[in-house]
């Protein structure tokens, strides 16, 4: 068990998840959540039984009821963790969006995030900010299938070793800024207004999309919006659709455009806050991966070399180079140089940087030692044949490079360094680094390294074999990634909204324990006379009374108030409609052995 910031994790991949993530953690506030918070779960999870079991894809429904979630109420994080472990996954509060270089991190990790808000009333059909709603009955049911589930973490493990820039992260600022308006009730629609033009203007001004932004592409269109099946006949399994009732019922019809999925989803850019205007559809699950490796072939991580260095320079954040025998160097990449053939020859980091070996700080080399920065060749040597990182000692002492002796090492591509060596490291059989004291480094003219500035410590490699996102142990070079300052908005519970989640409360305590019903008459004249904009406590009590064939009277009345509410807006129309449909749906034997399937 791992314990942060007072919340301990039980869950095994939870519990190996490392540091600079689990700082991402919030405790759920279980109790926070009020009766409507309930009610409105309870609205979307019964709509979703009602039509997601003929639209999403098969694994979904039967993800749903495996997963243990309840309809009736929200779920405990501690209770999904119990279910997750089942097929080594686990899951974490966090307060709305963290950055998506974490994002995917924890996916490698096999962790699902769950946002744990509850959207309000007023966005029951779609909420611009990820809820609980979202994470827990759209993500959770769906990696039930194993397949999905390894797409799922492959898509992190790729996700995180992303090139991603300065801009990507002010870009990640804000649309989160913007999504935390969009659910505040009552917001400043001028605020609203500024923060959706600086997110316009920040994709605008977004120049050539980095690795990170084409994967959140690619993440978006399928793990988020994405179908299945055919473009004629397609099945949802996307998170965004399946836990948004609005969009999971529009994005079937024929306006919204069906397109083949390919690798050029990449190209197609996304907007968070609205509903989309076209949708990709895979054959499989397979074609997911499939698609995904495309693109990871092609990323910094796996072609290295020059492309990949150039990557870090230009996104001026932390970044690793690692060298071919296996030294990781992770620090704010500011220079390569490279020979007549472009190949990179000599590359140089500026500020803290550390150097790592299978993603664990080398003793001695953290970023307290290389705190100005670090500069080192590539390449072969003049005096050996073979790669450098796979010379033996003996051929080390055959080209005279000794342990307190002086040496001369000259590359290939004319960088010659010399001075007395004071160790060789070797991890795994292969040469990683040579520190030399009193040594002068010089491509021609340039002095690369001045004995006056102290050690030279140099790598050793043939190329560059590997560049990616962010330091390689990054709990030791302790990158803090920055976790949000600006929360999420907790809606404030003034005396009257205790008094209408009272009414709600009540209404919940007649309907589990089947007494009470001749208060439910009282209860709807003080919403009507308190609250007379709320409709969902009049479905619900509507719904009860259908049920139980109790008080015609009252039942006439409400749903002559509730076809009121209907012709108000085209909003209240669907939403007050689909609550009818519910009411006569649940009287049929196939929902009420969903229901019954459903854990309490």
């Amino acid at each position: 068990m791992k314990s942060q910031g007072g919340i301990s994790y039980s869950n095994a991949a939870v519990a190996a998840t490392p540091k600079h993530l689990l700082q991402f953690a919030v405790d759920q506030r279980y109790d926070d959540y009020t009766s409507v918070d309930h009610a409105v779960w309870r609205f979307i999870m019964r709509q979703n039984i009602f039509f997601l079991r003929e639209y999403a894809h098969k694994v979904y429904f039967k993800g749903l009821l495996n997963t243990g979630i309840s309809f009736e109420r929200i779920p405990r994080i501690e209770e999904m963790n119990d279910i997750l472990a089942k097929i080594d996954w686990g899951a974490v509060a966090v307060d709305g969006f963290i950055p998506p270089a974490a994002f995917m991190e924890f996916q490698a990790y096999k962790v699902l995030v769950i946002a744990c808000d509850m959207r309000q009333i007023h966005h029951i059909e779609y909420t611009p900010a990820p809820d609980i709603v979202h994470e827990a009955a759209g993500h959770a049911p769906i990696i039930v299938d194993r397949e999905y589930s390894k797409y799922l973490q492959r898509f992190g493990e790729v996700g995180a070793k992303a090139m991603s820039s300065k801009k990507d992260f002010e870009l990640y600022q804000a649309i989160r800024h913007l999504s935390i308006l969009k659910e505040r009730p009552n917001a400043n629609p001028k605020e609203v207004e500024e923060a959706t033009k600086l997110v316009e203007h920040r994709q605008k001004t977004l120049g050539e999309p980095s690795e990170m932004a084409l994967l959140s592409r690619l993440h978006w269109w399928t793990v988020e919006y994405g179908l299945i099946g055919t473009l004629e006949n397609p099945k949802i399994y996307g998170a965004g659709l399946l836990s948004s009732i609005g969009e999971s019922v529009s994005c079937l019809e024929p306006a919204v455009k069906k397109i083949p999925y390919s690798i050029d989803a990449q190209n197609c850019a996304f907007d968070i806050t609205t509903k989309q205007p076209q949708l990709f559809v895979c054959r499989d699950f397979q074609h997911l991966k499939d698609v995904l490796e495309e693109f990871a072939n092609k990323m910094a991580y796996q072609v290295g070399g020059l492309e990949g260095i150039n990557k870090a320079i230009e996104c001026k954040n932390t970044a690793t180079c690692e060298y071919s025998s296996g030294l990781q160097v992770s620090g704010i990449f500011e220079e390569v140089i490279t020979d007549e053939n472009g190949s990179p020859i000599y590359l140089r980091t500026t500020g803290k940087t550390a150097l790592a070996f299978r993603n664990k700080e080398i003793e001695g080399h953290g970023i307290d030692y290389h705190k100005d920065g670090f500069g080192s060749p590539a390449g072969k040597w003049k005096q050996a044949s073979t790669s450098p990182e796979l010379l033996t000692n003996d051929q080390l002492h055959a080209l005279g490079i000794v342990e307190g002796k002086k040496a001369k090492l000259e590359f290939v591509s004319g960088i010659v360094v010399s001075g007395r060596v004071e160790k060789i490291l070797r991890r795994d059989g292969k040469l990683l680094l040579i520190t030399f004291s009193n040594c002068s480094a010089k491509y021609g003219d340039r002095v690369l390294f001045d004995p006056d500035w102290g050690t030279y410590d140099m790598a050793v490699g043939e190329r560059i074999s590997s560049v990616f996102n962010g330091a390689a142990d990054k709990d030791a070079y302790n990158q803090v990634a920055l976790v949000p300052k600006e929360r999420t908005i907790k809606v404030p519970s003034d005396a009257k909204r205790k008094r209408l989640e009272n009414l709600y409360a009540q209404v919940r305590n007649i309907r589990e324990s089947k007494t009470g019903y001749e208060r439910l008459g009282e209860i709807w004249e003080t919403q009507q006379a308190e609250h007379p904009d709320d409709w969902l406590l009049s479905m619900e009590i509507f719904e009860i009374l259908d049920a139980t064939d109790q008080q015609p009277e009252l039942k006439a009345r409400i749903e002559k108030f509730l076809n009121e509410r209907k012709a108000q807006t085209k909003d209240l129309s669907t939403l007050i409609s689909w609550g009818f449909r519910l009411v006569e749906y649940h009287k049929k034997p196939e929902y009420q052995a969903a229901l019954h399937a459903s854990p309490k």
